[in-house]
């Protein structure tokens, strides 16, 4: 059972290697998500590590002069969790505990943890809950005696804390409990899908913290919990949005992120279902943040994994308010115009320009260029619409093709 902690600014230190795949400018990117993450789920980072290795250590992740150096602070300024931005295996977090004496996290462990706070329905805590069992099963061995010492806090808020189930016959069990009754749900959910009618389906996609929560109350005019932090939506919440005269179903999904562990791709699997089932996507995109061609990227990797990725896509670049370019000085001659300097004007000249009509560029919070949104979304519903229903296009007779009012 999921125990949710109420617990602020728990010190923390990050932990990354520099690889020939990963270069010091892609680390700190991961670190900088790595902190936001860290912040989400209530703590406080006051130092980074990072070391220049060919590839992890199998038995540390890191060498042994950088682990007495991480050592050395941690014990210095009694930091209680050591985050490590990879994913560990059960002898390296074994290993590494026995040296730092702290809490050991991984990315996968974090990201399970903020989950395990922000899941609100039953439904949302037992996709969880599996994911988390099925993460920690291999690491049984060592958990639980370090789970007695030290609990509570960031990462500790899974089924860890309900009981010593040392048993991996009693963990797995639970698991399949776990399964049978997500199944039962899928069943249901699968049922309530089916009793929506004909109505065009629109699903809200993208990078976590983009702003789709925000999106879908500015559209539905629906109260869906929205918050300047990773993970703020999780259950799917489903809207009837009527945009003129125009009904049709807006879908709000779990966001996206980078390395998102495997078994919650799995566990949310009737999330992605609404993904899967609908007839258009809106890929929401926070234009302001530095790296979002990267998140795009990633978004549309889960995308092909799901096989929704040949769907109707509308790109819609949010944020816009929050866009600031680099500038650079008219007498500065050295420095190179790179994609930090575009302005908003320039970036739709790149390869969004190959996307046409495809391509919005909003701000939700303050309601900039939302009629022509709506305008590109009534376009996109009306076209499958009469396409599914050539015999209903009567309804619409005071609309031209392109959604104009005659």
């Amino acid at each position: 059972m999921i125990e949710k902690t109420d617990l602020t600014h728990e010190k923390a230190v990050l932990i990354g290697i520099v690889t020939k795949e990963q270069g010091h400018d892609k680390l700190k990117e991961y670190l900088d998500e790595l902190e936001f993450l860290t912040y989400t789920a209530g703590g406080e980072v006051i130092k980074r590590f990072s070391q220049n290795m060919d590839k992890p250590n199998p038995k540390t992740f890191i060498g042994t002069g950088k682990m007495n150096e991480l050592k050395e602070f941690v014990d210095e300024n009694d930091v209680g969790t050591a985050i490590f931005d990879d994913e560990l295996s059960p002898a390296q977090q074994k290993n590494i505990e026995k040296i730092l004496k702290c809490k050991v996290l991984d990315r996968t462990t974090l990201i399970l943890d903020i989950f395990a706070q922000r899941a609100q329905t039953s439904y949302a805590r037992t996709q969880v809950e599996l994911a988390q069992y099925e993460y920690l099963l291999p690491r049984l061995a060592g958990m639980w005696t370090h789970l007695e010492r030290q609990r509570g806090g960031i990462g500790m808020r899974g089924p860890g804390e309900t009981e010593i189930e040392t048993d991996r016959r009693i963990v797995r069990d639970k698991i399949a409990l776990l399964k049978k009754k997500l199944e039962t749900i899928d069943k249901q959910m699968e049922v309530q899908r089916g009793n929506r009618g004909q109505l065009v389906r629109v699903a809200l996609v993208g990078y976590t913290n983009v702003g789709k929560s925000t999106l879908m109350n500015t559209i539905s005019k629906s109260e869906v919990f929205a918050e300047n932090k990773l993970f703020a939506t999780l259950d799917t919440t489903v809207r009837k949005v009527v945009i003129r005269n125009l009904p049709f179903l807006l879908t709000d999904t779990v966001g996206f992120i980078r390395k998102l562990p495997t078994q919650l791709v799995e566990s949310f699997k009737s999330t992605l279902d609404e993904v899967r089932e609908s007839d258009l996507l809106l890929h929401v995109v926070d234009i302001s943040h530095p790296n979002f061609e990267d998140h795009i990227e990633s978004v549309n990797q889960i995308m092909s994994e799901i096989k929704s990725n040949d769907k109707p896509t509308i790109m819609v670049f949010n944020k816009i308010d929050q866009y600031e370019a680099e500038e650079i000085e008219e007498d500065d001659l050295i420095t190179e115009k790179t994609k930090e300097h575009y302005t908003l004007k320039e970036w739709k000249q790149t390869w969004m320009n190959k996307m046409g009509d495809n391509v919005l560029f909003i701000s939700a919070l303050n309601n900039e260029n939302m009629e022509d949104f709506r305008r590109k979304v009534y376009e996109a519903v009306r076209k499958i619409h009469i396409t599914r229903f050539p015999y209903n296009n009567f309804l619409y007779p005071e609309y031209d093709k392109y959604g104009e009012e005659k």
